[in-house]
């Protein structure tokens, strides 16, 4: 297979570990806004900001020039927090040209603040219905995919031979790509685990034990097949790597932002301060709010996403908000 000139755009630690593991077998560029933090990749061969620690490979590029970067690729990766997923794609689209325009991928998750819409919706809002994209998604953290660690994540879009193209061609031994047309129901998963690890870090914080950790993970999921259903996604989806997969690795992983920041606020943290100190986005922070308002507007019952929101908006104490799930009325599973 020949190599794919990508254009990655996003260089924090999520971005940098994708263009590492990636330009193993392609001509990579990362794309970063912060030039000062470019320049110091380029010279140390190491995101100190973001991804410390970790020496990027001779063959990865760098450039703080999204012209240069975007007019250069094959393919254009997305790995900006979801905040910057909208400014970005419409910047690309200002850059496309008809058909010659290369392919979309991102690999942004969560709902956006104030409109509640997943990645896949913000794509289509910029670039159409039948823009050729796919979302990437799965129990991944960004330091183990740095160092070549394995790891197994999904390629979505509602285009399956496109999905199958494109692992073909991205498929690296360690970064194990597999296929679904299921975007919705991905895209949840990958938006929903993150609340959900939040309320599991709450409850590891205050030592309610690994059966607790259990029965929110699971509870957890039945709630993000809910929400996908009702949105047209398929149940089995959450079975499988993005959902159940990325929902485990996110709520018992020493290395999730998310359950990081339920730990803290288990310690009687302020959220302020915790964000400062993470000095990386938590998106399971604005999520719990967008995913609030979702359930509520759809009817899906959504108990521990809704404490989650409360709790972060000031009107529930952690300790209260995990007595309040422990105490709810018991009732058939499914």
């Amino acid at each position: 297979m020949s190599p794919v000139r990508i254009a990655v755009f996003g260089a924090g630690a999520w971005g940098t570990a994708l263009a590492q593991a990636l330009s193993a077998g392609h001509e990579v560029c990362l794309w970063g806004r912060e030039a000062d933090n470019i320049d110091e990749m380029r010279r140390t061969r190491e995101n100190r900001l973001f991804l410390p620690g970790i020496a990027l490979r001779p063959e990865l590029k760098f450039s703080a020039d999204f012209d240069h970067a975007a007019d250069t690729a094959g393919l254009h990766l997305v790995v900006t927090p979801l905040a910057g997923l909208r400014d970005t794609v419409r910047a690309l689209r200002q850059r496309r040209s008809g058909a010659a325009a290369p392919p979309l991928l991102w690999a942004c998750k969560g709902l956006e603040a104030g409109t509640s819409r997943l990645p896949h919706e913000i794509v289509a809002d910029e670039l159409g219905q039948d823009a050729a994209c796919g979302v990437l998604t799965g129990p991944s953290f960004a330091a183990e995919v740095g160092r070549g660690l394995p790891t197994a994540i999904v390629l979505a879009s509602k285009d399956l031979s496109f999905a199958n193209a494109w692992i073909r061609k991205l498929h690296r031994p360690r970064l194990r790509l597999y296929a679904n047309d299921d975007v919705i129901g991905c895209e949840i998963g990958g938006a929903l685990k993150n609340v959900i690890a939040i309320a599991a870090g709450i409850a590891d914080g205050m030592g309610f034990g690994l059966n607790a950790r259990a029965g929110l993970i699971t509870r957890g999921l039945a709630e993000i097949a809910r929400l996908a259903k009702a949105l047209g996604g398929r149940r089995d989806t959450l079975m499988g790597l993005a959902g159940m997969g990325d929902l485990v690795l996110t709520c018992t992983g020493d290395l999730s932002r998310n359950r990081t920041v339920g730990l803290a606020l288990a310690a009687g943290k302020t959220l302020p301060d915790i964000l400062t100190e993470l000095g990386h986005v938590a998106e399971g922070v604005p999520t719990a709010r967008e995913a609030a308002r979702l359930s509520d507007s759809l009817g899906v019952e959504m108990p521990i996403c809704a404490a989650i929101d409360a709790l972060l908006r000031g009107e529930l104490a952690a300790r209260d908000a995990v007595e309040q799930l422990l105490a709810r009325e018991p009732k058939q599973e499914w």
